[in-house]
């Protein structure tokens, strides 16, 4: 296997771009009007895509929002991500704060309407850390 991402359908595929271009520092390595994948720029293999939800090569009946989906970004640092939602005006759907089961973390909707987690890893507490 070569690679493994989601494309994600999308009215405003620029508005996710730039969503996830500002936030995380994701880059775009293929980019038109109906589609764009983005890539991190220290690990390849770290993909993202949006896709025109019109757009002929999403078939009909498969032309929705995506609902119920987290998109999971771990990081080194959660605090400067978070700071920079907060500078850029990124919708916060849950603030940042300690998990018991070792995650800092805080929760943002991205313009296409799922939730982005950015977790970093702290030690477990309590029951969690005594598995």
């Amino acid at each position: 296997m070569a690679s493994l991402f989601p494309d994600i359908c999308t009215e405003d595929v620029a508005a996710a771009r730039d969503f996830y271009t500002r936030l995380l520092g994701l880059k775009a390595v293929f980019e038109n009007d109906w589609y764009v994948q983005l890539q991190d720029p220290e690990d390849p293999s770290l993909q993202l895509a949006f896709v025109k939800r019109d757009h002929p090569s999403v078939p009909e009946g498969h032309r929705d929002s995506a609902r119920g989906v987290i998109v999971t970004i771990e990081v080194d640092q959660v605090d400067p991500v978070f700071e920079r939602a907060e500078r850029l005006g990124v919708p916060i759907v849950q603030t940042l704060r300690d998990e018991a089961w070792g995650q800092r973390h805080f929760m943002a909707q991205d313009p296409t309407g799922l939730l982005l987690d950015v977790v970093q890893l702290i030690p477990p507490s309590g029951e969690y850390a005594q598995g």
